[in-house]
């Protein structure tokens, strides 16, 4: 399906001004990325992310926070265009090859860098949609035609310090702006086993992974911030925190009585699952 762009500057800066509240209060999603294959394969984990994207309202924004923008402080990109960022290697030449070519939406990132009090946020000009962000919102919209901003980790702070700065964002949620989460809740490539590639973890981390669906379906957000206290697979599951930190801003979005489910919940090549949740 060919994109569909904005015929011009003007009208499309005329559409993203001063976003409306909505009726509805868009959902929040976390989505277990996996693979930079998943963005150009027809899957069961690509498939769902194009289901979902059918069952919630159409936004009039996406801001992403993608595992693979990790910077000293918080920035939000701030571009009429964003690029398209290849941010791997040693995949196949077609991977390389795609483009997806999402307008941004300078005045939402303005928008969000007003509401966010616990950070001086940085706009960014140089950034784009690297493969945490493209790869599923590519499934999800593929006509390209829904403004796609990402905001960025701040690799200084703690889980709880992103906990709290994600619910500083929620009426963004009251304009229909999907924020999305994207990384692995248990993400550990040098325990890989290529033997599990399609399907089948280690045994901590599918207790882990458990764990942490029984604390998230149960509302128990304190020891999800603190996961270094849930033992030694949670050590084995976030060796870094970059993946597991975009679970923070979707469940820091959630308000108490909100419906929460997950779907895509599987463990692929011992080490690393694809569960996701939606909130709302």
């Amino acid at each position: 399906m060919q994109p569909i762009l904005m015929s011009n500057l003007t009208q499309f800066r005329t559409f993203s001004r001063n976003l409306p509240f909505q009726d509805h209060l868009m959902p929040v999603l976390f989505i277990g990325h996996g693979s930079p294959m998943n963005g150009i394969e027809d899957n069961e984990f690509s498939a769902q992310w194009a289901a979902m994207a059918k069952d919630i309202p159409v936004p009039t924004a996406v801001i992403v926070v993608s595992a693979h923008w990790f910077t000293r402080g918080t920035h939000i990109t701030a571009m009429d265009f964003p690029k398209t960022i290849h941010d791997f290697g040693g995949f196949p030449k077609a991977l390389f090859d795609v483009e997806y070519p999402a307008p941004g939406n300078v005045e939402l990132a303005l928008e969000t860098k007003k509401l966010i009090h616990s950070a001086d946020v940085g706009l960014d000009h140089d950034w784009g949609l690297d493969h945490g962000a493209w790869t599923v919102v590519r499934h999800m919209y593929p006509e390209a035609n829904i403004p796609v901003l990402q905001l960025s980790i701040d690799y200084t702070k703690d889980a709880r310090y992103h906990y709290d700065l994600a619910k500083e964002l929620y009426d963004l949620r009251r304009k229909g702006v999907l924020i999305l989460g994207s990384g692995n809740m248990v993400h550990n490539l040098r325990m890989m086993s290529w033997e599990m590639i399609n399907g089948g973890g280690y045994d901590w981390a599918l207790e882990i992974n458990d764990k942490f669906k029984s604390l998230i379906l149960n509302n128990l957000h304190q020891p999800l911030m603190a996961y270094e206290t849930l033992g030694k697979e949670a050590m084995l599951a976030i060796p870094t925190p970059e993946h597991y930190l975009p679970l923070m801003y979707t469940l820091g979005l959630k308000k108490e009585q909100e419906a929460v489910s997950l779907f895509n919940d599987k463990a692929v090549g011992g080490s690393l699952t694809m569960t996701s949740v939606r909130i709302g």
